[in-house]
């Protein structure tokens, strides 16, 4: 067993006033594991690059690196810094997992 932290397999609560549970916790479980696989790299990414390599939209990817700092998702550390010249705009994020997470059996 590894101790690099994953993400479990379990469903998060997410929240939203378009959010419905039975339509949108598949697609949100599997695009937050995939924005997980990038940064556990724990290198510093743009969102552009994050995308080209989940296929996800920058925004959701966004929506997804701020889940990641919540307690009910392991309150991980997500740095973020610009790119080049601030004034661009252009910022990148790197991910600092908090803590191994418990194994699936101990989250019941």
């Amino acid at each position: 067993m590894s101790d690099e932290p994953t993400i479990p397999l379990r469903r998060y609560r997410y929240n939203g006033s378009d959010y419905i549970p039975e339509v949108d916790n598949v697609r949100l479980d599997s695009q937050i594991g995939r924005v997980w696989i990038v940064m556990q790299r724990r290198r510093w990414f743009t969102l552009s690059e994050i995308s080209y390599f989940t296929g996800d939209p920058q925004a959701s990817i966004s929506a997804q690196l701020r889940h990641l700092r919540k307690r009910r998702f392991g309150e991980h550390t997500v740095d973020k810094r610009p790119r080049g010249r601030r004034e661009s705009g252009l910022w990148e994020y790197r991910l600092i997992p908090n803590r191994p997470e418990p194994e699936q059996g101990d989250l019941f």
